[in-house]
């Protein structure tokens, strides 16, 4: 008998044009690999599951159109990262960032997102369902439970999570089978989970510092930043607009967004980037000119490491 979680991701899957495949070698053989219908896209999603415990989750695969998908996902914790993606979420309106770990709770509301056409969705993640957090761990640690749900919470997006950045390419990576699959997939949620707590104890012991004052004035700075990401802008301007010193503005920044302010200016010039790339025909150099970068070789750099692919590559997947 197929677990439950399975079935609900065959039938979420199966409705928006993937279907069950036999192993292809491109993933473990102990999960379910399901292709993409032609029509849509190419490429694969990959689901291991135990139980209604948790699930491991690879995505490989693009879409040969933007492609809205709306679902509603089950209720879970989960964290993944993302190696190449560009798209926005909707309820909130974000843009989903590659090169970054990112959380997620399910089964609070439909999930919204706009995926971008051509771009390979490039992900590892693991997922834990309420038996997991509600039963397994509170009967295997009953003298130490704690909830992870604030844990999982507080991480929301970060760039800064190396541990866990590591953890996550060796699940994609194994290819045991048998009991050692069954013992190596377990000892990593495990692990996953204990990482995510032992972030967040940090995090929040941190957060506990920042005032209600200089939580405003972080948030004065991020606005002006998407405002003037183009221009040049110096810690020392930042600092003034902050009314902190430069110390304590990039730490406290970095407390609240998961990311330096370089990385928080890069993402948002990005972002630009990305919409000129696919709504011009500006010369490449001259796009990343205008969004603050005069070095093309640089712009072509950061713009790989934050959506995945080159500009040049960006650019012919959305003219297709």
């Amino acid at each position: 008998m197929r677990e439950n979680i399975e079935h609900l991701y065959e039938n979420i899957l199966i409705d928006r044009g993937f279907m069950p495949v036999n192993p292809n070698g491109n993933f473990n053989s102990c999960g379910q690999t399901y292709e993409l219908s032609k029509e849509l896209g190419e490429g694969f999603y990959w689901i291991y599951s135990v139980s209604n415990l948790y699930d491991i989750k690879i995505h490989d695969f693009s879409f040969y159109q933007d492609y809205l998908l709306e679902c509603q996902l089950p209720e879970c914790m989960s964290i993944s990262y993302y190696q190449s993606i560009a798209g926005h979420e909707l309820n909130p309106y974000r843009r989903i960032n590659a090169n970054c770990i990112k959380t997620f709770i399910g089964g609070e509301k439909t999930y919204k997102a706009l995926m971008h056409k051509r771009i390979p969705i490039r992900s590892v993640g693991i997922e834990i369902l309420p038996a997991y957090y509600t039963h397994y761990l509170k009967e295997k640690y009953p003298d130490d439970y704690s909830d992870p749900y604030d844990a999982f919470i507080s991480i929301d997006e970060t760039y800064h999570f190396p541990e866990m950045l590591l953890l996550l390419n060796q699940v994609a990576e194994y290819r045991g089978t048998g009991i050692s699959a069954k013992m190596f997939y377990e000892a990593k949620v495990n692990e996953a989970v204990s990482l995510v707590m032992e972030h967040s104890y940090k995090h929040s012991k941190e957060y506990r510092h920042v005032s209600d004052t200089d939580e405003k004035q972080i948030y004065c700075v991020s606005s002006y930043i998407k405002d003037h990401a183009a221009y040049p802008l110096t810690l020392d301007q930042l600092s003034k607009i902050a009314c902190m010193g430069q110390t304590k503005l990039k730490k406290i920044f970095k407390i609240i967004y998961g990311c330096t302010i370089t990385e928080f200016i890069q993402q948002t010039r990005m972002e630009n980037a990305e919409f000129m790339l696919s709504h011009t025909d500006l010369p490449i150099a001259q796009i990343g000119e205008t969004i603050g970068y005069t070095n093309p070789s640089r712009f072509a750099e950061l713009f790989k490491r934050n959506v995945g692919v080159l500009p040049g590559e960006y650019r012919k997947m959305m003219k297709v």
